[in-house]
């Protein structure tokens, strides 16, 4: 069993991984929304580079409400021209993705940067889309949850409540996946970024439910990318993107 999350675009790399002939879990962020190392992405092919550096700058300096406005202000009176260009480019990364999984066992969560409904209509045969729901997986319960948390109101975000919700769904499981890590700094924090982004509702499961692997993703530069809750070997399998590396599941 192959892990990856955060593909962000990298569709080249995660065919290759998809061509292995093993299970292949994808724990969302399929969409390269911006690239905060080289501010590529889906945002500078429609704002240009110099919106995105902007950007990039107010949100890593923790200016949130800053960033939001410099985008406001941009997008005044051409929001509809812009989000026309947007969900074209959308359109094309999930055809990329329906591609690159073809021929391959794999199983599929949404990300916050995720178009959940568009993802999933895009999904190749032999793929399956998941979220609130558990699969077996080389004799291995596998519960998996899709959904980021809420930050900048992007289609993939879900709320506290929502991701309870989904997660009472599972029951007992061996492994639990989900796009977000648990609400542990050492996991939850971005070196980088500063903010923090885990799950209150996904740390509360791991110490009812005490499955013996948590897979997540979502936070690219982490303070630590294992951790322990309990029994529970909780794991970031990598900024996908950056290295086009899968984890293999007990490694």
């Amino acid at each position: 069993m192959l892990l990856v999350a955060d593909v962000h675009g990298a569709f080249g790399a995660l065919a290759r991984v998809a061509a292995a002939d093993e299970p292949l879990l994808v724990l969302g962020d399929l969409l390269n929304f911006i690239d905060y190392r080289t501010l590529d992405g889906m945002i500078a092919d429609v704002c240009g580079k110099e919106f995105v550096a902007r950007i990039v700058e107010l949100r890593t300096a923790g200016d949130y409400e800053g960033a939001a406005a410099v985008w406001h202000e941009f997008s005044e009176g051409r929001a509809d021209s812009l989000r026309t260009q947007y969900d074209a480019l959308v359109e094309q990364a999930y055809a990329a993705t329906a591609a690159a999984l073809e021929g391959a066992e794999s199983y599929v969560l949404y990300g916050n940067v995720d178009r959940p409904d568009v993802l999933r209509s895009h999904l190749p045969e032999g793929s399956r889309y998941l979220d609130g729901e558990v699969v077996e997986i080389e004799g291995l319960s596998v519960g998996m949850v899709g959904g980021g948390m809420q930050t900048i109101d992007t289609p993939g975000e879900v709320s506290e409540d929502d991701m309870a919700d989904k997660l009472s769904r599972l029951g007992e499981v061996d492994v639990l996946c989900t796009h977000v890590p648990p609400a542990l700094r050492p996991l939850s924090s971005d070196v980088v970024g500063g903010r923090q982004k885990g799950s209150v509702a996904v740390l509360d499961y791991l110490r009812e439910r005490r499955p013996s692997f948590h897979y997540f993703g979502d936070i690219h530069q982490p303070q630590a990318m294992t951790w322990r809750v309990g029994p529970t070997r909780c794991v970031n399998v990598g900024y996908f993107r950056a290295t086009g590396r899968a984890y293999r599941h007990g490694t």
